[in-house]
């Protein structure tokens, strides 16, 4: 019997992170062909033909990204990005739609999107935008953890930017949130603007997560 002197004392090596890629698409033959793709690339690829079983097996926690159909039987793919949002889910999300609709393709833009892509489209694409993807997940992640730099860009803004900041994240309109402070719509934009700038915040999803993680995780009020 080795001695425990006799034991080797070298740290563990850490498992790298594998990034999970959620692919939901009622289409069986493109759920599958992406599917197989990526498996070919060496990813990590998690299905789904139905929306709800997604969000029924979803993690927010998981590192990775969304490739999402925008238009499906039991509900379109904003209408499953436009909550994740409001819960602070950063996730980044590429589009995929066979209808090549710019007005849908503007909104899911609008709403903080990572890309958008048309059927059908080549391979190559589609892998370029998922890498992409996943560099932002990683980039959005690693600002999050760091938490005394996140407080220290949440105690830069000014007051009013606070009173700006706290009503982004329950949801609320530039146009609303005038009204609520007695302010210009334009004076609202620039407010806004110089939030989303001191947190550093890529999107609204991102600030609310910033916001969750300041306060412990607890829903914004």
């Amino acid at each position: 019997m080795k001695s425990a002197m006799q034991e080797p004392n070298h740290p563990k090596a850490m498992k790298p992170v594998v990034p999970t890629i959620y692919v939901v698409d009622d289409d069986d033959s493109m759920r599958q062909a992406i599917t197989l793709l990526l498996q070919t690339v060496g990813y990590h690829p998690v299905p789904f033909a139905r929306p709800s079983e997604f969000l029924a097996r979803f993690d927010a926690q998981l590192h990775g990204c969304l490739v999402l159909d925008i238009r499906m039987p039991e509900m379109s793919g904003l209408e499953i990005q436009q909550p994740q949002n409001r819960s602070g889910v950063i996730l980044p999300v590429i589009f995929i739609s066979g209808h090549g609709d710019i007005p849908m393709a503007v909104q899911a833009m609008k709403d903080g999107a990572f890309d958008f892509l048309t059927k059908p489209f080549r391979d190559q694409d589609l892998l370029d935008r998922i890498n992409g993807a996943l560099k932002q997940d990683a980039e959005n992640r690693a600002v999050i953890e760091r938490d005394a730099d996140l407080r220290a860009r949440a105690e830069s803004l000014t007051t009013r930017e606070r009173e700006v900041f706290e009503l982004i994240v329950e949801g609320k309109a530039n146009k609303v949130v005038a009204i609520d402070l007695g302010l210009s719509e334009r004076t609202v934009e620039i407010h806004r603007a110089n939030v989303m700038q001191k947190m550093d915040a890529r999107s609204v999803a991102h600030l609310v997560r910033m916001h969750l993680t300041l306060h412990g995780d607890k829903a914004p009020l």
